[in-house]
């Protein structure tokens, strides 16, 4: 039995342990937020946390998960209220939107390891999230709108941006 938990819920599992963690987050807890892309860890559709770090969930099997804690897009924030999804609302980053879960968590990870990154940390860091439609510039917007509005606790994405901005002055 391998026991992990998913977005708090402790999990025991006793399938196959080949089992990739994409197909048990979608098929088995139905947390369809999490997307298969490529299915070889290239595209980052699949992104989720597995103890706060970005992983591709399409390479990773649950048998790897023993003690781990995963988070994914609907763990995020139980509202869509972390400051990384508000910016990506308030910039509409999205176009087809199959990427942005995938996105979304990597740039999460980012700021919590890196809280104010500089444009070459945001490049590295979303370098494997692939978007089809090529939003990058507004997937970098929104990153550094997320990280301003860290700076303001208690504002909105918007509203830190504004804080910060006159703060600069």
């Amino acid at each position: 039995m391998i026991t992990f938990t998913v977005n708090g819920q402790e999990q025991q599992f006793e399938g196959d342990p080949g089992m990739p963690l994409l197909w048990y987050l979608r098929d088995v807890r139905g947390l369809t937020g999490t997307k298969f892309g490529c299915g070889e860890a290239l595209c980052g559709a699949c992104t989720v946390h597995a103890d706060g770090a970005p992983i591709r969930s399409c390479q990773t099997t649950v048998g790897d998960l023993a003690g781990i804690a995963i988070t994914t897009i609907e763990g995020l924030s139980p509202d869509g209220m972390h400051p990384v999804q508000v910016a990506w609302r308030d910039l509409n980053v999205a176009q087809c939107g199959y990427c942005q879960a995938g996105q979304i968590m990597s740039a999460a990870a980012l700021l919590k390891d890196t809280p104010h990154p500089t444009d070459t940390d945001i490049n590295d860091a979303m370098s494997g999230n692939i978007c089809r439609c090529a939003t990058y510039p507004r997937i970098r917007a929104a990153i550094k709108r997320a990280a301003a509005s860290r700076t303001a606790p208690g504002k909105s994405a918007a509203q830190g941006a504004a804080v910060k901005g006159s703060a600069d002055k």
